[in-house]
């Protein structure tokens, strides 16, 4: 006996065992015909010379056929008969060629250990097997899934040509089970959540917030799978990075978004999982012996672009990676509160076209609830609104915080220009009539000298005296010339020449304030003040 539920039109079932079946093809089963098939038509594939991939490479379809007594071709095995096409064998070849996966590596990771079944993280019905090491996810797909996926190829093989770093899907192989006259279908991906990194959150996020929280039965999981209503409950603030990741991955994002909108894609995801590096030493412990426990081969091949920081660096070598056993290839990153992360991310569901039955469903929907907050929505809109949710709700960039000026800045020629124009802002009313005493002194030192200094009978011949003396005296000697002058010239004569000074004294100043400068300092124009006088004196 056995109890069966559907899923999307999917037949999933249980038996009393607890053995899950798919299409009434029990789970073992299944993975039993997944590895036989890989196995052979990978290592067939072997004896076909490398050339280059044509159009009609996209559209071709091989077809084994595998008894359980075995064949000529194929090994005997304990399951039912079955059928194993694989879609494109060389255009996958191809691919996997590109993320540097070699044949003997894909074939040690799908056939040599048992695949682990996972737990279905969404509403899709599909059932997700991973391998050992880790490095592939092979997920059940709907016929309609995979005949996009075939109509996609040309494009996305033009798509990776162009940039291998992505966080777009990879997809490594499109195969289909055929046994008691029902076909299953499945896709080779790349494995966005290592199990090595015990992930402390995860998010399936659309940027809706139409029933985009996760169920009660999905809580109840030990490992459950929110939501994006879940994200702004638990992490409001978001998720923060240096300026230079955050650029990298918001221009990846985009990229991304762009593409699957020239394919007419929505509907996708982004898979974000959270890792917190702030954990108890020995919860890191035990996470450190479930890593070294399933790691069964030494040395394993590490697929290239893989991993989430390679996705986003920019363009470079292969040799140029920067995973490390610290990051397991997670992108760090902080919260509000600054505890440290490491980011797991990669778009999911990206075969989900805007057929006639989507528009249906958002027209629909639209009519009950809001057009704009539902999943389903025509594929420019949904791309704009999915990097507008994850550009500011999502991710957020960590600003520098301005430092005060050293030593070194507060000495530089725009620092001391900006310090000199305080400066002479500040004292530009005590400085102008000291100035205007003083340049009038001098003034009247040079016009003078034959009326004033000819009472001295020829200074000239004096002994010049010290320097400092000099400018003190040619301030008393200047003092008491003007003090002559007004007493002297009496009358009309003495108001005209105190009239004559004043505009020259103005003219004086006027030339002298063309002639400063904003570099020049306090000091300098006391200086040049104290040479006018020595020259006049």
């Amino acid at each position: 006996m056995s109890t069966s539920t559907t899923e999307n039109g999917v037949g999933v079932a249980g038996t009393l065992s607890g053995e899950k079946t798919y299409k009434k093809t029990t789970s073992s089963a299944l993975k039993g015909a997944i590895q036989l098939g890989i196995g052979y038509t990978v290592g067939n594939l072997t004896s076909k010379p490398d050339r280059d991939v044509l159009m009609q490479d996209f559209y071709v379809v091989e077809s084994v056929f595998l008894p359980s007594e075995g064949s000529n071709l194929t090994p005997a095995h304990h399951y039912p008969d079955f059928r194993f096409k694989t879609y494109a064998p060389l255009a996958f070849r191809y691919f996997r060629e590109l993320f540097g996966i070699k044949p003997d590596d894909y074939l040690y990771s799908i056939c040599n250990e048992p695949l682990i079944e996972l737990s279905n993280p969404g509403a899709s019905g599909s059932l997700f097997y991973l391998t050992s090491d880790d490095e592939f996810i092979i997920k059940t797909v709907q016929h309609k899934e995979a005949e996009f996926l075939q109509k996609l190829l040309p494009g996305y093989y033009m798509n990776l040509n162009q940039n291998p770093r992505t966080l777009l899907p990879k997809f490594y192989g499109l195969y289909c089970v055929q046994s008691g006259g029902i076909n299953i279908r499945l896709v080779v991906m790349n494995n966005v959540l290592p199990r090595s990194v015990k992930m402390h959150y995860k998010y399936d996020l659309k940027g809706s917030t139409y029933k985009r929280r996760a169920s009660r039965k999905e809580r109840e999981k030990s490992t459950p799978t929110y939501k994006d209503l879940d994200f702004l409950q638990d992490m409001h603030e978001g998720l923060y990075f240096d300026a230079e990741t955050y650029n990298a991955l918001m221009k990846t994002l985009q990229r991304d978004c762009r593409v699957l909108e020239s394919f007419k894609i929505m509907d996708y995801s982004l898979l974000l999982g959270v890792h917190i590096l702030d954990q108890s030493p020995k919860e890191r412990d035990g996470e450190n012996a479930q890593a070294t426990g399933d790691v069964k081969r030494p040395g394993a091949q590490k697929v290239l672009y893989s991993t989430a920081m390679e996705s986003i660096q920019g363009g470079g070598k292969s040799g140029e990676a920067v995973t490390t056993d610290d990051t397991m290839g997670g992108i760090p990153a902080k919260t509000h509160k600054d505890e440290k992360l490491l980011i797991f991310l990669g778009i999911i569901d990206i075969l989900q076209s805007y057929r006639l039955m989507k528009k249906l469903e958002h027209s629909w929907k639209a009519l009950v609830y809001d057009g704009d907050s539902v999943s389903v929505h025509r594929p420019g809109f949904y791309a704009n609104r999915f990097l507008k949710f994850m550009s500011t709700r999502v991710f957020k960039k960590i600003h520098a915080i301005r430092c005060s000026p050293s030593k070194r800045a507060r000495n530089s020629i725009p620092a001391l220009k900006s310090s000199s124009q305080e400066i002479l802002s500040s004292q530009s009313e005590e400085r102008t009539d000291d100035r205007k005493e003083r340049l009038i002194a001098a003034r009247s030192l040079a016009s003078l000298d034959g009326q004033v200094f000819g009472s001295y009978h020829r200074p000239d011949l004096v002994p010049p005296p010290a320097l400092h003396e000099a400018s003190s005296m040619a301030t008393t000697i200047s003092s008491s010339s003007l003090y002559s002058n007004e007493h002297y010239l009496p009358g009309k004569a003495g108001e005209s020449y105190r009239e004559m000074m004043a505009s020259s004294s103005t003219f004086t100043l006027e030339d002298s304030a063309i002639c400063l400068t904003s570099e020049q300092s306090t000091l300098d124009i006391d200086k040049d003040d104290g040479s006018v006088l020595d020259v006049y004196l």
